[in-house]
């Protein structure tokens, strides 16, 4: 008998559309949860038809760092065996390093902020002395804007290193990233999402510097229905949107070569127009993408709709099962 597929996530509540629709769809599949899981290196057997693993950087925000790092090993011995994976190992092995990134970014050419990687508080004062102002120093994991900080002069550098307030961005890999900060051009960020070679959609997000840097497309539904529950969350709510963007063709074909080369099935990627000079810079990889808040409204369809037909075409092609038409026809 065939192997279901796995859903290999950590995330309680992200993935709820995906696992309403394989129901639907019935597709037999499992949910993994990343950090309560185990298996065994000299085992040999199949698990899983297919393994798609939705393990987001930014799990240790939610005390499950550990499955950060777990699903490298997880992935890496599924890819011994030959299973079929979705966003695998070389996948998430760039999803979990700002610094490997920014690495493909220069090996394709792609324009992205002047950065340097640090390994300890007592470097980034001097890296920041190479860099232009403002700048941002980043954890080499990221995950939905987590201890992000901005500095806009050397001597607030030097404050926050003497007093260790950066001491937290070297918390899960030792590794740090001090960047040239880009103000975008209207206060807004452009997201593109690409999945198996072609693109689904742009996305436009405004944003309030002066909230931080969390620009989480799913996000805003969350926030909105907060504001609704507390009237003070009403303001922050309104000062982050999402509409539908057409980005250069220029732009398309960089996503579409970076997630090529970075063995990316389905994710997202960042950039901004840059208040400085007025171009455009990349400056995230996004493997893990959970879609627009409300897509239908914002990009006129439903991307989950979209990733399950790919999802159930990769299965019936490993199984050779075709799955019934949705609604049991």
């Amino acid at each position: 008998m065939s192997k279901p597929m796995a859903i290999f996530y950590e995330h309680p509540e992200w993935f709820k559309p995906l696992f309403n629709k394989l129901e639907e769809r019935d597709i037999p599949h499992e949910h993994v949860l990343a950090h309560e899981h185990h298996y065994e290196p000299d085992d040999g057997e199949i698990p899983y038809s297919l393994v798609v693993n939705r393990v987001s950087p930014s799990s240790y925000l939610r005390g499950h760092s550990s499955a950060i790092f777990y699903a490298l090993q997880y992935l890496q011995h599924l890819d011994a065996l030959g299973v079929p994976t979705v966003n695998g190992y070389k996948a998430h092995l760039m999803e979990i390093s700002k610094a490997r990134q920014l690495g493909l970014l220069k090996r394709l050419g792609v324009p992205h902020p002047r950065s340097l990687v640090v390994n300890a508080a007592s470097q980034i004062t001097a890296a920041a002395n190479e860099l232009e102002f403002p700048i941002i120093v980043k954890p080499n994991i990221g995950g939905s804007g987590a201890l992000m900080q901005r500095f806009d002069t050397i001597n607030e550098v030097r404050e926050a290193v003497n007093d260790g307030l950066l001491d937290d961005v070297f918390v899960l890999d030792s590794t740090a990233i001090v960047q040239e900060f880009h103000p975008a051009v209207d206060d807004t960020i452009t997201r593109v999402e690409a999945l198996n070679g072609e693109i689904l959609y742009g996305i436009n997000i405004q944003n309030d510097p002066s909230l931080g840097f969390n620009l989480c497309p799913a996000s805003l539904e969350q926030r909105r229905q907060a504001a609704q529950a507390d009237e003070g969350e009403a303001c922050l709510t309104q000062t982050r949107s999402a509409e539908k963007a057409n980005p250069p063709d220029e732009v398309l074909e960089a996503t579409l070569a970076i997630f090529h080369e970075a063995q990316i099935d389905i994710g997202g990627l960042e950039y901004l127009v840059s208040q400085r000079d007025g171009l455009i810079y990349f400056y995230d990889i996004n493997a893990m993408s959970n879609f627009v808040a409300n897509a239908p409204d914002v990009v006129g369809f439903d991307p989950f709709d979209t990733f399950v037909d790919y999802l159930q075409t990769r299965y019936e092609s490993i199984t050779r099962q075709p799955v019934a038409a949705a609604g049991g026809e």
